[in-house]
């Protein structure tokens, strides 16, 4: 069955970094785009970033964009989130999520399985 497992996730100080992990199981992880959300406080959820199944082109939510770079091993079958110049609106749960096909959308119910989340904290 499809897993997704992420990992990485805790407390950080304004303006550092935190990178996240996906580890992906049960597909054929390079034939999917994949796609990190997250849901702060009280919020609702929130696509963040996505990138090709074959990694050849990546989306970013303004709200991060140049700060935060996706990226993926598909012989190791890893999604990856570098987050950089952390701020406080960025604390949130977040998930990483395989799309039904290869192009990755901002749309989230077009994601059809989900990871169970990893907490990021940003706070002084």
């Amino acid at each position: 069955q499809v897993q997704l497992e992420e990992s990485g996730g805790g407390l950080a100080q304004p303006g550092g970094s935190l990178r996240l992990s996906c580890a992906a199981s049960g597909f054929t992880f390079s034939s999917y785009a994949m796609s990190w959300a997250r849901q702060a406080p009280g919020k609702g959820l929130e696509w963040v970033s996505g990138i090709y199944s074959d990694g050849s082109d990546t989306l970013y939510a303004d709200s991060v964009k140049g700060r935060f770079t996706i990226s993926r091993d598909n012989a190791k079958n890893t999604l990856t989130l570098q987050m950089n110049s952390l701020k406080p609106e960025d604390t949130a749960l977040y998930y990483c999520a395989k799309h039904r096909g290869a192009v990755p959308q901002t749309r989230l119910p077009e994601y059809d399985y989900w990871g169970q989340g990893t907490q990021v904290t940003v706070s002084s």
